[in-house]
């Protein structure tokens, strides 16, 4: 756990309550490349229902369901990558295990470092779904108005891999997909 052991403070260790994965590939099926899997650690005591959205739509098997099989569709190149667009519509969709939305949970936790993952709203509060986005520098415009639920613990060097993807706009020209993703058997 590299990232965990030299970016995080044990206060933010303590914190974590569930460790979610996802496994990354880059390119078009059948010919894309896998390029790992990232670890993303959970706070669910301070942000519980955000967390169990997250942990549930990584844990779906049926595709359209949930995160697997989804794009990163949104590269900001020094800022943020985002994915989980479940209904596949490009950044415009998905729904989360509550309904179409549900409500801001809080922003107790900032968007203070690279590597924190967040939940994508509509644009406006209370308009969380499925779709998330994870920082690639400190981000403190985002702090109160977007929910942080989460932390990359390991494979960070993926997600740079995914911020360096060529882009048209802020949308990668080959697809960056979630193949697979789901919840650690350990707790923290």
């Amino acid at each position: 756990m590299g990232f965990l052991s030299c970016c995080m403070s044990d206060e933010e260790r303590r914190r974590m309550t569930e460790v979610v994965w996802i496994d990354i590939s880059i390119g078009k099926s059948p010919t894309a490349l896998p390029v790992g899997r990232v670890s993303i650690g959970l706070f669910g005591n301070l942000v519980p229902k955000t967390v169990k959205n997250f942990i549930k739509l990584s844990e779906e098997k049926e595709v359209g369901k949930g995160y697997r099989g989804t794009i990163f569709h949104r590269i900001e190149k020094g800022l943020l990558i985002q994915g989980g667009d479940t209904e596949g519509t490009g950044g415009r969709g998905g729904r989360s295990i509550y309904g179409e939305t549900f409500k801001d949970e809080n922003f107790k936790l900032k968007h203070s470092q690279p590597g924190m993952v967040s939940m994508a709203n509509r644009g406006k509060k209370d308009t969380n779904g499925s779709q998330f986005f994870i920082t690639l520098k400190q981000l403190p415009v985002f702090d109160n108005q977007h929910v942080v639920f989460g932390q990359i613990i390991e494979g960070m060097e993926i997600i740079h891999q995914i911020e360096n993807v060529e882009t048209y706009g802020n949308s990668p020209t080959v697809d960056v997909t979630i193949t697979d993703c789901g919840l650690k058997n350990i707790r923290i």
